[in-house]
Parts: structure tokens; sequence; C-alpha cells
């Protein structure tokens, strides 16, 4: 039981990781913006690969998967928002708090005893990997848009 609560934590951080850059993509789809919005399109398709992983690993421990984030993505879109009417380089950055915030919550169910082994290697070989690659990605975006 203890690693479906672990999963479905992460679920959550994946679920409003996708439904933020799903806002992120449509606020750079203007003129000007292609290049963040090409650079944020493969994170964006990580993200939904990884709920999709998260959500078969809780239906494999026999739970259902919660397909909302609740109070916790109503929240990041609404950072995002301010951060995009500061301009480009306030919404990379917030996509770049998310993206660490995301990395430190799956090093933190690395720290979880009993977690089992088909989720520690999930986390380990394909989720973790894939954040860290994000949080790269969007320092070096965040260093290539201009103020």
């Amino acid at each position: 039981m203890h690693n479906i609560k672990t999963i479905e934590k992460l679920l959550k951080d994946e679920l409003s990781a996708t439904e933020t850059y799903q806002q992120a993509l449509e606020k750079f789809r203007v003129p000007g913006g292609q290049f963040v919005s090409n650079s944020l399109m493969p994170i964006f398709g990580n993200h939904k690969a990884a709920a999709s992983s998260l959500e078969a690993q809780i239906r494999k421990l026999g739970g259902t998967p919660h397909k909302s984030t609740g109070a916790w993505g109503s929240w990041a879109k609404l950072i995002l928002e301010g951060a995009s009417l500061l301009g480009k380089q306030s919404a990379i950055k917030v996509l770049l708090e998310g993206e660490k915030s995301g990395e430190a919550d799956y090093e933190k169910a690395l720290q979880t005893p009993d977690l089992s082994a088909d989720i520690r290697a999930l986390i380990e070989t394909k989720l973790l990997p894939a954040q860290q690659s994000h949080v790269r990605s969007l320092d070096r975006l965040l260093d290539a848009t201009p103020a």
C-alpha cells in the first residue's frame, strides 16, 4: 500500500507537469515563441510518458490512478500564467523550479525502504534521468532566451 501512495504522489507531480507544459506551449505559440515552444515539446512528451508509466504501476499494484492534479495543478497554472506575463525567461524559470522539485520527489521516493524493486528500477533508469535531463535542457534554454 505504501508503494501506491508513493507512486500516486509522483503521478500527481507528472500530471501537474503535463498540464503546466501544455499551458506553457499554448503561451509560446505566438510569433517569436517558436524556439521556446519547440524546446518544450520533448519535455512535455516525457512527462506524458512518465504519467502513463506511473499509472500502469498503480494498476499493477491493484490501485486506481488519479486523473487530476487537484490544488497542485491549479497552483502551478496560476504561477506559470503570472510568470508568462513577465516574459519568457520568467516562465522558463517557473518550469525549471518545477523540474527541480520533481527531481527531489523522485530522489525522496528512492529513499523509501519498502519501495518495490520494479518501481525503484523505473525511477532509477527512466524517470529520474529524464527529470535530470529536463533540468539541464531548461538551464540551456534559459541561457539561450533573451530577457
